[in-house]
């Protein structure tokens, strides 16, 4: 449910919004950073895959050891699919890439994929607490502990918060980094960050540095 990250203290952690197939954005963010993947980490707030055109190779983002992502709704939709045979959904919403590729290799790099995303993170940066989910954390932190299926499907589809410009702090965490919800620029309510900038479309995919998020 959740995975807990200790602070790095060997080089810098980096929060990037939804990549939605778009690799090349990601690569030249990282090279604008001067990314190290020995040293930096980058977290995902989910939505790897779907509308870009590079879906299958961000799936094997999730496997590199300086990758730490979460599950978004688009990583739902291909299980669904995929495992569950709810094609239409996933196609209508991005999905029809997987028609250029061996649905066999699909399905092994999105179950080795999933292994790898959790629905919530929890990163150490510079002594205080970034919660990572990819929709709509609850209101108490601590809620995550006990999740029920209600509170999964929040974290993944939610946008309650957001709809109502709710910026209530979350309590019991210091600040949390959202996507899901596309936004013309990184926009903040409370604690929350929302970092979705679409880049499937407006080709602008918003990477921060994590302590951006704390301050």
């Amino acid at each position: 449910m959740i995975q807990h990250h200790a602070q790095n203290r060997h080089g810098r952690d980096f929060v990037v919004g939804d990549i939605h197939g778009e690799y090349r954005l990601l690569d030249e963010a990282l090279h604008r950073v001067d990314f190290q993947v020995s040293r930096d980490r980058l977290f995902s707030v989910g939505d790897l895959i779907d509308r870009g055109p590079d879906s299958f190779a961000c799936l094997s983002l999730a496997l590199e050891p300086w990758f730490f992502g979460v599950r978004g709704n688009h990583e739902a939709l291909a299980q669904a699919a995929i495992d569950g045979g709810d094609w239409g959904a996933w196609l209508m919403n991005g999905g029809t890439w997987v028609r250029d590729h061996d649905l066999d290799a699909v399905r092994r790099r999105l179950d080795s994929a999933l292994v790898r995303l959790p629905y919530v993170r929890e990163v150490v940066v510079a002594g205080q607490r970034l919660g990572i989910v990819h929709a709509e954390p609850p209101p108490d932190w601590a809620q995550i502990e006990t999740a029920d299926e209600a509170l999964m499907h929040q974290l993944v589809w939610g946008r309650r918060r957001i709809a109502g410009q709710d910026a209530t702090p979350v309590t019991g965490v210091d600040a949390v980094a959202v996507g899901h919800t596309i936004v013309p620029q990184p926009v903040r309510l409370g604690n929350v960050h929302y970092l979705d900038t679409g880049a499937f479309d407006t080709g602008r995919l918003t990477l921060l540095e994590a302590q951006e998020l704390l301050g």
